[in-house]
């Protein structure tokens, strides 16, 4: 397994692979709604490989100046189980820990949010429709207390 977290478009293009067959496809979200004004020459993601497979991946965007916000997570249906999105997600948070950002956000699907509090996320918001699914807002601190 290779991780890869940069913006170039080979990284950009592997993250649009798994995106597009688990959101798109799998998932059913309108393919507007998926790929959207964020997804530009810039855009950072997290990927990682299985061989020349992407299998796992993540999106990076600054929300503020102290927050980031994680998104896209996605891992393709063979690969689930086996940890590769905390992977992603730890990589990205590491990224941002080392873009001097002291907090993590993430719009968490509602079926997904037990993921994401194993990994020391707390949820902060009521339910919200988000693309026609519900979510709601899990955040993390970087910040030892």
């Amino acid at each position: 397994m290779q991780l890869v977290v940069e913006s170039s478009k080979p990284i950009r293009a592997a993250a649009a692979y798994i995106r597009m067959t688990v959101f798109v496809i799998e998932r059913g979200i309108a393919l507007r709604d998926e790929f959207d004004d964020l997804d530009d020459d810039r855009e950072v993601y997290a990927v990682l490989f299985d061989g020349i497979t992407p299998v796992a991946t993540c999106r990076y965007q600054q929300f503020d100046d102290q927050t980031l916000k994680i998104g896209r997570v996605a891992t393709l249906p063979a690969y689930r189980g086996r940890g590769y999105g905390k992977q992603v997600l730890m990589a990205m948070e590491n990224y941002g820990r080392r873009q001097g950002l002291t907090k993590s956000l993430i719009h968490s699907e509602v079926t997904a949010k037990g993921f994401y509090e194993k990994l020391g996320y707390s949820v902060t918001s009521s339910p919200f429709l988000e693309d026609g699914v519900p979510c709601v807002i899990v955040e993390k601190s970087f910040v030892e207390k």
